[in-house]
């Protein structure tokens, strides 16, 4: 089969021998390196593929058990009279897909090669690709713990994302203050020069409860270290306005609007605006307040009037800050489109400082959000005085299995001691013994555990706490961004009900799970209010049930389909009353009958 399309059939005893030469073919360059050749026995198919997107590893090639890459060949690699592509072409490596994966013996380690090794590996930590292989001592932790260590950490964590960040106009971004180089960090960490784009601190961190306040994965942070910085950052958001054209010759202006314009608001709204109607740089812009000032042609054209009184109607449709968004002006950028119109970027800078619900992963899949932030006269300090900046708790750990994190402490510890960073790299070493002894050097216990006192009482806690040094990352999901509350705000036209999301005001959804709290609470009386978001009164026709029409002009109310005037108001939802008229709009007769609550 080429690309899962049948192409040909063998027997099934040449299956072997017809592998063997293509594979012999690709390494003599006849067919390209990318092609791959897999024998699926249970289907008896002799698979190739050359489509885009799949996976491909690099492997060395072994000929009845010794490696083709010999020693000679790295030292034309380090004079640089070899290159990768070379290896490629004398046969030393060749790239595997999963599929042809499938039929290869894959040796982790030059001296467990056999004859009947088909491949080894470069270096184990190619298992992990780019994000993986930033985490120490993964060979040490679960699987999906390294694949959530990558996600939060690498992906998500707050750092220095380019160098060129105050020029840029990207969606949002967030920015570390003082981002660090890890003490424990891998030989990749170097390789793929992530000291030039950091993206953690490393805190001081003891495991231990704390008063529940970091109960499950919550974590009480010392408030001393956060205002020295910890784990600030600052949240930039671009904000763009465009002069649009439209039909008929209508078109939009960048302007300071005038108090005739519709949908004119408060003065205050505007009084960051220049004269050219664009924000002043290093102003402070709060939430729903103007950025761009400008104006729009009416939305509908219709009537001749406004042009034949020679007044023309404009509405305001100003750029303004993101409600619950708010900072100062960081830049403006006035420019052109591609169409030619104007066209005005403005950049807003918020400084965040960690606060109660903002969200910490370490390197190691281990995320959580801030509980409580203590003074730092009430945390708890060692013998020596050390106060952590961070409290986690040891209920995280067994479950998870994390192991790598506690030897990531225990090593950063030990590092922060000799003041100097340490090789995680996974698969390489005793990271544990080096650990240790390095702590005994310095006079520390060797299983990294400490007495430590309450900051309250001056106490000494009946038991060690396990305390060192570890690489943190703060997420980018802050509370900030998230917290939302409403009483009455805007309603969706159609159902009358109130709208959904943040950005637009929206309600908080009450579903089944909620109602069944509210009612376990004895509040039974609360649901009445909480699901009457949309309630309405309409007319019901007492003679034929339908629902009726009011004239407010004559103030009468009468049934529209048998003229009665025997009309009663009752209480709705206004969904109910729409399904009503879409059943009608279907041919279905909803007769509503009436009686009293007696």
């Amino acid at each position: 089969m080429l690309n899962g399309r049948v192409m040909a059939r063998v027997e099934v005893a040449q299956a072997r021998r017809i592998i063997k030469k293509m594979v012999d073919l690709r390494r003599k360059g006849k067919i390209h390196p990318e092609v791959t050749i897999a024998f699926i026995e249970e289907r008896n198919e002799i698979r190739i593929d050359t489509r885009e997107g799949r996976v491909l590893r690099p492997l060395i090639i072994v000929k009845r058990g010794v490696p083709q890459l010999k020693d000679e060949d790295i030292k034309k690699l380090e004079k640089g009279s070899f290159t990768w592509k070379d290896l490629i072409k004398h046969a030393k490596i060749e790239f595997l897909d999963a599929e042809e994966e499938e039929g290869a013996l894959i040796a982790v380690d030059a001296k467990d090669l056999t004859s009947k090794h088909t491949h080894l590996e470069i270096h184990p930590i190619t298992l992990l690709g780019v994000p993986g292989s930033l985490i120490p001592y993964a060979n040490y932790s679960r699987g999906d713990r390294v694949n959530y260590g990558t996600s939060k950490g690498v992906k998500q964590g707050v750092g220095i994302y380019s160098l060129n960040y105050p020029i840029r106009f990207d969606t949002f971004t967030n920015i570390l203050h003082y981002p660090q180089t890890p003490i424990i960090r891998t030989k990749l960490h170097d390789i793929l020069g992530f000291d030039h784009h950091p993206a953690g601190q490393n805190f001081t961190v003891a495991m231990m409860v704390w008063e529940g306040f970091n109960m499950e994965d919550g974590m009480v942070f010392n408030q001393a270290s956060l205002e020295r910085a910890l784990a600030r950052s600052t949240y930039f958001r671009p904000y763009l306005t465009v002069e649009n054209r439209y039909p008929g010759g209508q078109e939009d202006r960048i302007e300071f609007p005038g108090k005739d314009v519709t949908g004119f608001s408060e003065d205050t709204d505007y009084s960051n605006l220049d004269e050219d109607g664009i924000v002043h740089p290093e102003t402070w812009a709060a939430s729903d307040a103007v950025l761009v000032g400008k104006t729009s042609p009416p939305r509908f054209l219709g009537a001749m009037s406004i042009f034949r009184m020679g007044v023309e109607s404009r509405r305001d449709t100003s750029e303004r800050v993101r409600h619950d968004e708010r900072g100062w002006i960081d830049s403006i950028v006035v420019s052109e489109n591609i169409d030619g119109r104007k066209l005005v970027n403005v950049k807003v800078r918020e400084d965040r400082v960690s606060e109660i619900g903002d969200k910490f992963s370490s390197r190691h899949g281990q995320k959580g959000v801030i509980g409580m932030v203590v003074p730092q006269e009430d945390m708890p300090f060692t013998e020596s005085g050390i106060i952590p900046d961070m409290l986690t708790n040891p209920h995280g750990i067994p479950s998870r299995m994390t192991f790598n994190q506690l030897i990531e402490i225990m090593a950063g510890k030990a590092g922060s001691l000799e003041g100097s960073t340490l090789d995680g790299t996974p698969f390489e070493g005793d990271p544990i013994e080096e650990a240790r002894r390095i702590l005994i050097k310095h006079g520390m216990k060797p299983s990294g555990k400490e007495k430590m006192y309450d900051g309250r009482t001056g106490k000494a806690y009946e038991v060690e706490i396990f305390t060192g040094v570890i690489y943190y990352h703060k997420v980018r999901h802050m509370v900030a961004n998230k917290i939302h509350a409403r009483a009455r705000g805007p309603v969706q036209m159609l159902t009358r009900q109130p709208t959904e999301g943040r950005s637009k005001l929206g309600g908080l959804r009450m579903g089944e799970m909620e109602k069944d709290a509210l009612v376990s609470h004895g509040a039974s009386l609360l649901l009445h209010e909480r699901f009457g978001s949309d309630k309405t009164r309409v007319p019901v026709c007492l003679k034929c049930g339908l629902t009726a029409t009011h004239d407010f002009v004559k103030d009468r109310s009468y049934c529209p389909v048998c003229g009665s005037e025997e009309i009663e108001w009752v209480e709705v939802s206004y969904a109910f009353h729409i399904l009503l008229q879409e059943l009608i709009s279907l041919g279905i007769y909803p007769k509503i009958t009436l009686r009293d609550k007696g």
